[in-house]
């Protein structure tokens, strides 16, 4: 799963994540992951219909509030609640993620 995944994350230009099941959101994490930890800079785009992901978003928010989610990292999702918005919101995304990872730190 994860080879065929990997294969199409090199030949795409951006994530989308319509509304779905446990396998969308784990696709959808991993690529936010990927983006956080600097392995991709393509967009990831969220197609919010009639608010399907706010409850995720909501989740996701008081992980930044409590501060286990950089909120530069909060930015990497991009929102719209119709195709032909979210589409419009990709094509001009720029890659500005900052964060001081030290991911030879010892805990």
């Amino acid at each position: 799963m994860h080879q065929r995944k990997a294969e199409m994350a090199r030949h795409s230009d951006a994530f989308i994540a319509l509304p779905g099941g446990y396998g969308t959101l784990e696709e959808l994490l991993e690529v936010i992951t990927w983006a956080q930890l600097g392995i991709h800079h393509k967009p990831v785009g969220l197609l919010n219909v009639d608010g399907y992901y706010n409850s995720l978003l909501t989740f996701i928010d008081k992980a930044v509030e409590e501060g286990f989610i950089n909120t530069s990292a909060r930015r990497i999702i991009v929102l719209a609640p119709t195709a032909e918005e979210l589409m419009e919101k990709l094509e001009v995304h720029t890659y500005f993620l900052t964060l001081n990872l030290n991911l030879n730190s010892r805990v």
